[in-house]
């Protein structure tokens, strides 16, 4: 895990402070499938700026996510580039809109924030291709390596009795 000391930054309003750090990334569970992040350790840029309400926190970086493809199981890997911001109010009173959860104790939790950005910005599916066919639903071959068709089913020998009673109707 991550965390960035804020006692170490002294900022007055209008001034920014940046750094180069190295943030921890955890796996991301999606589906019951892991995606990985390759390296697990990303080189990211992070940015503090001190407003004269409170202060923003970007954090910017790119990140290769390895994992099955949401169609077919192939190995798959995905580039993303994550930019995020978070603002803190010097007086949030109680408002949530105007704190961020990732501040506690004066420590800056980048590997929680970095992570959710990155789920935020993943694709509806993760697919190796955008034209994947996936996996047949009666034999499970992968479709992009073989594309066929079966032909029509009988059906489900379970229902047979009631396709008798639907026959005599």
């Amino acid at each position: 895990m991550t965390v960035f000391n804020l006692r170490k930054v002294t900022l007055r309003g209008g001034q920014q402070f940046r750094d180069d750090v190295d943030v921890q990334l955890e796996p991301l569970v999606l589906g019951g499938q892991e995606y990985r992040p390759v390296p697990a350790e990303v080189p990211s840029k992070l940015t503090i700026t001190k407003a004269t309400s409170g202060t923003v926190y970007e954090l910017a970086y790119r990140v290769h996510l390895h994992g099955p493809c949401f169609r077919c199981l192939r190995d798959t890997a995905i580039e993303l580039s994550i930019r995020a911001t978070e603002y803190q109010a010097n007086n949030p009173d109680g408002d949530e809109e105007l704190e961020t959860p990732y501040i506690a104790d004066d420590t800056l939790d980048l590997s929680a924030w970095a992570r959710d950005a990155l789920a935020l910005e993943l694709p509806e599916k993760i697919l190796h291709s955008p034209d994947c066919a996936g996996l047949c639903p009666d034999c499970g071959k992968d479709l992009n390596d073989e594309p066929h068709a079966h032909d029509e089913a009988s059906g489900d020998p379970r229902w047979a009795a009631l396709d008798k009673l639907r026959d005599r109707l």
